[in-house]
């Protein structure tokens, strides 16, 4: 026995059996050849030398350890340990099929260029798990896929150009329990409810991003379906309707995972939610749902997340969430809900996120001031910013866990509470833009030591009370305090800050310089300063918005990777023009300052976004270079005393959305080249100069033209009558037309707002400098010497704000269809020599709000109506032929017998009121009039006990007439006799 024994241990440390077979050991240096030659470094273990010939140790390689075939090939990036965002790339070799035993195979992000998924794939019967995600797959997929009826898991995801016209071939995947095709192209499978509806085993489904068509025509049949579907992803998918809650429900029993989010879903919130009791994740975020929550949604207990953010949901919130016991993150963020948040969400003892900002939430805050509901709060993360929520701050004690607390802005008063001051773990504080008071010194940072976001601007009453040698014990990131009173000294402390990328002490009562040590952070992108009244300029941050302040001198140089300056209202004298330093800059404000000289003459394509500089002394020529600016989307030169022509290089700018060059010097006749190469223009002010000629009929082609000022110059003949073409002013555009404000360019900090742009114009007799642009529609042709007749086209432009024509020498008649034009709140066209009657449509444009029809030569009776009654009567002095209210002149037919002048007044009422009795009107009369017969007649022809009604009804009629006429002529003789 004993000799048996060693026998058997020899020959077990003794044996040179591999148990790779030699076949596929080859088929998988024929796969590693066909990947390429750069595959080395990551299949070190793969090779022809004695030592590497046990392939079944392999890196990535698996065997059956009886068979010793090779049943797993794993060459993602978890095994290979590359990174995934440096995807390999190779050639998918058909040696696969030589690895007929397979089970699993994963070649994840593996960029296979210019290839389609191979049909042979379909002949691995054996495969149970299949991933070729992110592997640029292109053109459609085999049906040979159908084959693999042992496949449990297939992963086709993130594959963009992955065609799939159907998805006939997943029908006969009888075991599949995974399906992932998120990130392919689904437009044109209109099948795949019903594939779903058939794959009896699946258990978690991923069609995210994949253009799902919608839902129409319900599946009829869920006898085949899977009873333990507990995932389903199908957000991102935007032409799914409401009807896919009805398909869902089917599997309200077995879900647990739901994501519709970013689907453009418009309808309520359906009840049936109610019924998935199961469900612990769902998110419905970013689509367009309407209504009240239900309170039946509280019914859903097993819920750890739920996220509503970003719909039009409205309401209050419904108390029943209390209810459910096992949330952990609640995300109502901007919707419409309004009311208090109720009391029992703060009584859930799981939750750690609650965010609802940008809502109309009021009332108070009642965070729970007692533990014996729960035996801690484990709330992590509140952020309720702009609402109307009242009252004092609450008391934190209770939330030890807290690391965000936003409550800015809001309608908070009260003493701050110090409770807040001893969250050691909070991370960002913001109770910014409310109406807090009392004081915070330094003591109460002292515990705050993993601070990096503070947020207390804009609490008038808050006192900010640190000593200059203070060293806070954290280390912020952002630092918001602007109109807080800091003293006229600059900050000290700030000098201990070295992370801080934003920082805002705008309006904060800072004088004097700012020191030199300020400017060595070079990692601040987000740096405000205005309305302060500091005087010394320098630094290296990429967003720097000093505007507003006493800053005087050249304008210095900044290092080059500037990207939004604004130095708006200081008192620069001038500027040096290095164009290698703002080479990164997309947003330059150097308006309203002292600048003198001409403008520099050394653009290039610095200037990406806005350049404003309005406001200045520059006198000269538009240099030739400020064509150069090849990217600019805004262009403000208005205000400085600038002559010359418009530089034809300036059409280059094919992006320009706004070119403002008014109240300048400028001459000559307005190119016409705008219209044909600055086809983007949204605004078009050419107001104050003194350009003449006529109005090119090429202004016409700017379709996105909303306002147009071309007021106070030197322009003649006629209106151009193609301006009723103009698409931006014709209907309500949702196209790249300003915004309400334009967001020409983000700032460098996501959280940070847009610019806005602004523009100074004429509105309502008076210059203005507008910022909300998006609400205007303008035309201004005002002083000029403009003849003929206001083209009737103009009336086409129906989303018209204001109209000014006042000022030039227009003859002819007010159009007719002038009503038209709603939205008018503004209409001026005065000192004409317009004549006619007032047309009376223009009493139905009830907006109005400026009118001015003085000294012109219109007559007649003003039309009726609130607009025109209620208006001042100096709108229409200078008129000797009108009369009615509001002028004190009576018209002839108010003042007793009709005469001559009276008669022609009411003709030409009648007129006026003839134009709606057209031949049209006739027509329509006497078809009406035609069918009402016949269908009378028909109907007593064809039912017998109307017919029978009708006659017997003109027997009465006969009999009552018969007697009424009997017994008046009775008592009428009698009289006559007597």
């Amino acid at each position: 026995m004993l000799l048996a024994i060693l026998v058997n241990i020899t020959g077990a440390f003794g044996s040179t059996t591999t148990r790779c077979t030699e076949p596929e050991r080859r088929a998988l240096l024929q796969i590693k050849g066909d990947l390429g030659d750069g595959w080395d470094n990551f299949l070190p273990s793969w090779g022809n030398e004695e030592e590497k010939r046990e392939c079944c140790e392999w890196i990535g390689i698996r065997c059956d350890n009886k068979s010793g075939h090779v049943i797993r090939l794993d060459l993602s990036p978890s095994t290979l340990g590359h990174d995934l965002n440096d995807l390999l790339e190779g050639n998918l070799s058909s040696s696969l099929v030589d690895l007929p035993h397979l089970h699993y195979l994963d070649l994840s992000s593996i960029r296979f260029i210019k290839n389609s998924i191979p049909s042979f794939i379909g002949s691995l019967s054996k495969l149970r798990h299949l991933d070729l995600s992110s592997t640029s797959m292109i053109g459609k997929v085999p049906s040979q896929l159908g084959n693999l009826s042992s496949l449990q898991f297939l992963d086709l995801s993130r594959n963009d150009f992955l065609e799939i016209a159907n998805m006939e071939w997943a029908s006969h995947l009888s075991s599949l329990q995974l399906l992932d095709l998120s990130f392919t192209n689904l437009s044109f499978a209109h099948d795949w409810v019903h594939v779903v509806n058939n794959l009896p085993h699946l258990k978690d489904l991923n069609l995210a991003h994949s253009y799902l068509p919608d839902i129409i025509h319900p599946p009829l049949s869920f006898v085949n379906s899977s009873k333990v579907l507990a995932i389903i992803d199908l957000s991102a998918n935007f032409n799914l309707s409401s009807s896919i809650f009805q398909w869902l429900f089917n599997y309200s029993h077995s879900l647990v995972h739901l994501d519709l989010s970013f689907c453009a879903l418009k309808s309520s919130i359906p009840e049936a939610f109610e019924n998935m009791a199961a469900v612990e994740y769902l998110d419905l975020s970013y689509n367009g749902l309407e209504g009240p929550i239900a309170q039946s949604f509280g019914n859903m207990t097993a819920l750890s997340y739920l996220d509503l953010s970003d719909n039009g949901l409205d309401g209050s919130i419904p108390q029943s969430f209390g209810n459910m016991t096992a949330l952990e993150y609640l995300d109502l963020s901007s919707n419409k809900l309004e009311g208090e948040i109720p009391k029992s969400i703060w009584r859930v003892c799981t939750l750690r996120n609650l965010q609802a900002f940008n809502n109309s939430l009021g009332g108070e805050l009642h965070l729970s001031e007692s533990s014996s509901r729960c035996a801690h709060f484990p709330l992590e993360h509140l952020d309720l910013g702009n609402n109307r929520i009242m009252g004092s701050l609450p008391n934190f004690t209770l939330y030890p866990s807290l690391m965000t607390l936003r409550l800015g802005p809001n309608k908070l008063d009260g003493v701050v509470s110090k409770s807040i001051f001893q969250l050691s773990k909070l991370e960002t504080l913001d109770i910014s833009e409310n109406s807090v008071t009392g004081v915070i010194s330094e003591a109460d940072f002292s515990k705050l030591i993993n601070l990096h976001i503070l947020g207390l601007s804009s609490n008038s009453k808050l006192v900010f009370e640190i000593s200059p040698d203070w060293i806070p014990p954290f280390q912020l990131k952002e630092i918001n305090l602007g109109s807080l009173n800091l003293g006229s000294h600059f900050p000290e402390w700030l000098q201990t800050q070295k992370s801080y990328m934003v920082l805002n002490i705008s309006n904060c009562g800072i004088s004097g310089s700012i020191p030199d040590w300020f400017w060595f952070n070079h990692n601040v992108q987000g740096l405000t300063l205005s309305n302060n009244k500091t005087n010394y300029i320098i630094g290296g941050a990429v967003d720097i918005d000093l505007s507003s302040n006493q800053l005087e001198g050249s304008i210095p140089l900044f290092l080059p990777q500037i990207y939004f300056l604004n130095l708006f209202n200081n008192s620069f004298s001038s500027i040096k023009c290095n164009v290698t330093q703002f080479v990164s800059l997309r947003f330059l404000d150097i308006s309203n300052n002292q600048l003198s000289g001409e403008l520099p003459d050394c653009w290039s394509s610095a200037v990406e976004q806005v350049l404003n500089l309005a406001s200045n002394n520059f006198i000269g020529k538009i240099p030739i270079s400020i064509g150069f600016l090849t990217g600019i989307g805004t262009l403000h030169l208005s205000n400085n005393h600038l002559t010359g022509n418009l530089p034809s290089s300036l059409r280059n700018c094919v992006l320009l959305k706004i070119l403002d060059v008014g109240e300048n010097n400028l001459s000559g006749p307005i190119p016409t080249w705008i219209g044909k190469s600055q086809t983007n223009l949204v605004v078009l002010s050419l107001r104050s100069n003194n350009f003449y000629g006529s109005i090119p009929s090429q202004l016409c082609h700017l379709q996105s033209l909303q306002l147009l000022d071309l007021s106070s110059n030197n322009l003649s003949s006629s209106i151009p009558t193609c301006l009723g073409n103009i698409t931006a002013m014709k209907i309500i555009s949702s196209g790249p037309y300003i915004g309400s404000p334009i967001p020409y360019f983000a700032r460098i900090d996501p959280s940070k707002p847009f610019a806005n742009d602004k523009l100074s114009l004429v509105w309502k007799g008076l210059v203005n400098e507008l910022k909300n642009l998006g609400l205007l529609m303008n035309i201004d042709l005002s002083s000029n010497k403009l003849i003929g007749k206001i083209p009737g086209e103009i009336t086409e432009l129906v989303e018209l704000v204001s109209l000014n024509l006042s000022r030039n020498n227009l003859s002819g008649g007010i159009p007719k269809e002038i009503g038209r034009l709603k939205s008018l709140d503004v209409l001026d066209l005065s000192k004409n020599h317009l004549s006619g009657r007032i047309p009376s449509s223009l009493s139905q444009v009830s907006r109005i709000s400026t009118l001015d029809l003085s000294n012109n030569s219109l007559s007649g009776k003003i039309p009726t109506g609130t607009q025109l009654q209620t208006r001042d009567a100096a709108a229409y002095f200078g008129n000797p032929e009108l009369c009615g209210e509001p002028l004190s002149k009576k018209c002839p037919s108010e003042e007793g017998p009709t005469t001559s002048g009276a008669t022609k007044d009411h003709g030409d009422d009648q007129e006026d009121q003839d134009q709606l009795i057209t031949k049209g009107f006739y027509i329509s009369s006497a078809v009406g009039f035609i069918v009402a017969f016949w269908g009378f007649c028909l109907a007593l022809i064809f039912n017998k006990s109307w017919r029978y009604r009708y006659f017997k009804l003109l027997n009465k009629a006969e009999d009552w007439l018969y007697v009424t006429v009997a017994v008046n002529k009775a008592k009428l003789l009698r009289i006559i006799k007597s």
